[in-house]
């Protein structure tokens, strides 16, 4: 795998500092029943990378110290892979805090995980799942064949149980991924095409869909080395740099765990081991620090920042801004 941090650690996107840290965002490790094409962790069946119990015990002890934290937001690999992750989910639902399982869909089939759907909804947990577009041969070839079936099969199991109807508590929201070096197509058009597409042919419903950069690093950007593409790639993402959409980066209200406990200040930053750190800590770790020992710093940026403000912006939670032209479908 080509390394990209080389490409992207001389920058001069603008300085940013976080303010209050709402969110607790953690990756539990690598592991995942899947291996897909735009994966910025890169993730896989072989991965071993998990986190372990002391380490969740020290994110527990974290929102403990931290009243400002309201979101628990879990990710992967497949999140639900973890021994940890009911744990940390009922430890965080007993807090009042507000869970987010960022989940592939397919893992909902996986044998031993049959009630895992039950469990999501029993907890009150909003599900971000993953389902990069509405069309089947397009999703298969980003995540691997039959992939769309399973994720289809997964939404209908997550609509049975409530989630995506309107007054049920239970938020279901889907992820547009594109399948190549450009940028998402806005927002807005795209969740109603995938509304309309998917209620007609699957009576699937959701509450809303979030357009996510692919990210030049890890997988995706060792792929764009491979084929030539990865300085193209950059070019359009700093060409579409909106200065406006710095004020909404994730980073200024969020903090990101490794699955051995280390801080960073985002998950991509994470995966090009950029950490958190100052004299005394180098590479701080979650039992260091609280949400208020890190409401101000300065935040660590490389090239591949662009990739969160170019366009409509591009976060964990979606598009930052409003759109600015029509939409294609996800095939274009």
């Amino acid at each position: 795998m080509h390394p990209t941090f080389p490409l992207l650690a001389v920058t001069d996107f603008p300085r940013i500092r976080r303010g209050t840290v709402e969110t607790l965002q953690v990756n539990l490790g690598y592991r995942c029943n899947q291996s897909c094409v735009h994966c910025h962790v890169n993730a896989g069946p072989a991965r071993r990378e998990e986190m372990a119990a002391d380490t969740a015990n020290a994110v527990i002890d974290f929102i403990d110290a931290s009243p400002t934290i309201s979101t628990l937001d879990l990710t992967g690999g497949a999140p639900e892979m973890n021994a940890n992750f009911r744990r940390l989910v009922g430890a965080a639902r007993a807090r009042g805090l507000h869970v987010l399982d960022r989940c592939n869909l397919t893992i909902l089939e996986e044998p031993g995980y049959e009630d895992l759907a039950r469990f999501l909804a029993e907890q009150g947990v909003d599900v971000v799942a993953s389902l990069p577009c509405y069309l089947e041969d397009n999703v298969d070839k980003q995540r691997g064949k039959g992939v769309f079936g399973a994720s289809i099969r997964g939404l209908q199991r997550l609509n049975a149980l409530g989630y995506g109807e309107e007054g049920s508590g239970l938020t279901l929201n889907l992820v547009y991924n594109p399948q190549g070096p450009m940028l998402p197509p806005p927002q807005e058009a795209l969740e109603q095409a995938y509304r309309q597409h998917l209620g007609a042919e699957f009576g699937i419903r959701f509450n809303r869909l979030f357009t996510l950069a692919n990210m030049p690093i890890k997988r995706f950007g060792s792929t764009l080395v491979s084929t030539g593409q990865f300085d193209d790639y950059m070019k359009t993402l700093r060409a579409a740099h909106r200065p406006d959409n710095l004020a909404a980066v994730m980073c200024r209200s969020l903090v990101s765990v490794d699955w051995q406990g280390y801080l960073y200040d985002c998950d991509f930053n994470q995966q090009l081991d950029m950490p958190i750190g100052d004299g005394a800590h180098p590479r701080l770790h979650i039992r260091d620090a609280s949400a208020e020992t890190l409401a101000g710093r300065a935040i660590r940026v490389a090239d591949h920042c662009y990739g969160c403000t170019a366009g409509q912006g591009s976060s964990c939670g979606g598009a930052l801004a409003e759109a600015r032209a029509e939409a294609p479908g996800c095939a274009a």
